[in-house]
């Protein structure tokens, strides 16, 4: 009879000890709001970082300027540690690829990496943090002052990249959204940067006007291709820089969360 007491009495306290840790325990996943963009400004850094994420996947599909309320992190973020942390692990990630590829002896004589040139190999953040980081929609005539000024800066990773890839005996091509008529302001741009020895710099042409990025980068690559170039690594900082017939072997995106190009 004791020993049915004795049992009972441990079952009772156990069954309690479990109900309060129950009651403190703290759920694994937080409930967030229907809407994530109504909760209090207090809150902007959290909801713009998710923005960042959405607009960095592709999830958000075309914009055309930076939310107002995540100006001041997109300031933040390209200033700080952040952005320049991104770049360089997308760099390293990159590198590591092209060690292996070069290791396994593909990419036969003519092995070639393609990069985009504004916000890949040249930082336009300054021109951006005189034009409010991305929340008024692009100028093109400002921004065409900009790049004859040929004042941007190198970003240091991808300098650090391009030259390691140089070494490894990939043949760089630069494939820029550009103009033609920018061609010697680009030049001057990249070397005044510390780039050097490009295989080739591939600018838009007259009849490219009216082309998406996608259109007119696979259309040149697919050139690439025809001359015998075997294109192992692609880097930019849109997708319309990466995707379209035909893709590098591996393709690398970097960080971008101040303008969208389709």
């Amino acid at each position: 009879m004791r020993s049915l007491l004795a049992l009972a009495l441990l079952a009772a306290s156990t069954a309690a000890a479990a109900a309060a840790a129950a009651s403190d325990a703290r759920p694994i996943l937080r409930m967030v709001p229907d809407d994530p963009t109504a909760v209090s400004s207090g809150a902007d850094a959290l909801v713009c970082d998710s923005w960042r994420l959405s607009v960095e996947t592709g999830n958000a599909g075309p914009w055309r300027a930076v939310p107002p309320r995540c100006v001041a992190f997109v300031r933040a973020y390209m200033e700080g540690d952040r952005y320049a942390s991104d770049s360089a692990v997308v760099a390293a990630d990159s590198l590591a690829f092209a060690s292996q590829a070069v290791a396994a002896g593909v990419g036969g004589a003519r092995p070639a990496w393609v990069f985009d040139v504004d916000e890949t190999l040249l930082s336009n953040a300054p021109y951006y943090a005189d034009n409010d980081w991305g929340s008024q929609e692009f100028n093109e005539t400002s921004f065409d002052e900009w790049v004859d000024a040929a004042k941007a800066p190198a970003l240091p990773s991808s300098l650090k990249l391009y030259n390691d890839l140089q070494g490894l005996g990939f043949r760089v091509i630069l494939l820029t959204g550009r103009s033609e008529f920018q061609r010697n302001s680009t030049e001057a741009n990249l070397l005044f940067a510390g780039y050097r020895s490009w295989e080739k710099l591939i600018l838009r042409q007259p009849s490219d006007i009216g082309k998406t990025a996608v259109q007119y980068k696979s259309e040149r690559r697919a050139a690439m291709e025809a001359e015998g170039f075997k294109i192992l690594g692609n880097s930019g900082d849109q997708w319309s820089d990466l995707i379209g017939s035909p893709m590098a072997t591996r393709s690398f995106k970097l960080p971008n969360p101040m303008y969208f190009i389709s």
